[in-house]
């Protein structure tokens, strides 16, 4: 197959996305797919990935509050790439800008839109929540839902990385909505890769013993992460017992965010780590994942740290939520400080060593990135020939 991506979230130093974006070039490179992702960028550029994949930039402005993301402003480009690919799959990767762009191409192709972004969870559950149930939520936002109908609907598939973003999306009136999970890097994330140096190393950069307990956080400094309701909770926690906690990632709001840790020596900042291995090894060395964000379409990171066999914190809502299991994980309400601090006192109190026996149970059984494509690619081929026996 020719599949084209317009993926305008797509950024060299972005995150899920670009993992993703990544992994689907090389794996669909070995299936002999032709992949080609269209994002914008600070110039017209061609980076060429082997075997008919690449990525296509289009000169495109920077979004104002995120100037590693760019936003796509003219259709013409991207559809003369599209009239030049002529692809037999068009997805279009958030419901924004290049899903408008996607739709208006007057090309013959199966469409689909991978929400990559959950608006509603990222802005109106997060602003809202506690405050109105998310029944009056969404009829207050009917107005975003008519939109949401209006476009994924006009694609023929919404893919969704979570069971419970597909199920509110059906609910919500989207025909097309349909469960593809992703996974994690085969391979790469293991309980093996836990080494005692590199978790005495982090412990020592947060001013603790070896004695102390080492949770590990993950991503964008971003609103929807909710860094701070994460600081604030390990800091209640780390007032009564010796802990310290790594939060790996940047953003827009990283000054906020080092504002917010005001200083306290057990809670240390790293830029983000791009070699992948690296990272396992990271991972894998802490004692925890402690996750803030309910807004997440799969928990890419979540998947990762119990593929890793690290135990979790994570919020009650959101994909993380279909990830956390009472095996492993504790759960608190989302930006929650409070709840988040009892989350993590749960968890420590519990059986350490059974704990990690049972992420590490899950781990063993961890549904890979290639699991995700062969199941996705394979849901484009049987539409393709469903539309071609109808015609």
């Amino acid at each position: 197959m020719k599949i084209v991506d317009v993926c305008e979230f797509y950024a060299p130093e972005g995150g899920g996305v670009r993992t993703y974006i990544h992994a689907k070039l090389a794996f669909g490179a070995r299936l002999g797919h032709a992949i080609t992702v269209i994002a914008p960028g600070l110039k017209d550029e061609v980076v060429e990935y082997g075997n008919d994949c690449r990525i296509i930039y289009v000169k495109a402005p920077p979004l104002p509050f995120d100037k590693k993301y760019g936003m796509f402003w003219d259709a013409a480009p991207v559809h003369a790439i599209l009239d030049a690919e002529q692809p037999d799959v068009l997805e279009a990767s958030s419901p924004w800008r290049g899903a408008w762009i996607a739709r208006s191409w007057r090309g013959n192709a199966l469409r689909s839109i991978f929400m990559h972004h959950d608006p509603l969870s990222a802005w109106a559950y997060r602003w809202f929540d506690g405050v109105a149930s998310r029944d009056v939520i969404d009829r207050q936002f009917e107005w975003f839902w008519r939109y949401l109908r209006r476009m994924c609907n006009s694609f023929d598939y919404t893919i969704c990385a979570s069971p419970s973003l597909q199920k509110r999306l059906a609910s919500g009136g989207i025909y097309g909505a349909v469960n593809i999970p992703m996974g994690v890097d085969a391979g790469v994330f293991s309980p093996a890769r836990r080494h005692m140096s590199v978790r005495r190393d982090l412990l020592a950069r947060c001013n603790l013993p070896n004695t102390a307990t080492l949770l590990l956080g993950i991503g964008r400094h971003t609103p929807e992460k909710r860094w701070p309701c994460v600081i604030d909770a390990v800091s209640r926690v780390a007032a009564k017992r010796p802990m310290g906690l790594i939060l790996i990632g940047n953003g827009h709001q990283q000054a906020s965010v080092i504002e917010h840790v005001n200083g306290n020596p057990h809670i240390q900042l790293l830029e983000p780590v791009r070699n992948r291995t690296a990272l396992a090894t990271i991972m894998a060395s802490c004692d925890a994942l402690v996750h803030g964000s309910s807004a997440e379409t799969f928990g890419l990171v979540a998947s990762e740290a119990l593929a890793s066999g690290l135990p979790l914190v994570l919020p009650n809502a959101g994909a993380v939520a279909d990830i956390a299991h009472a095996d492993f994980s504790e759960t608190y309400i989302p930006g929650n400080a409070h709840d988040a601090a009892s989350a993590i006192e749960r968890l420590l109190d519990r059986d350490q060593d059974q704990l990690r026996s049972a992420a590490q149970r899950a781990a063993d059984t961890a549904r890979t990135l290639d699991d995700h494509f062969v199941e996705l690619f394979q849901t484009y081929k049987d539409a393709i020939l469903e539309k071609r026996k109808a015609a």
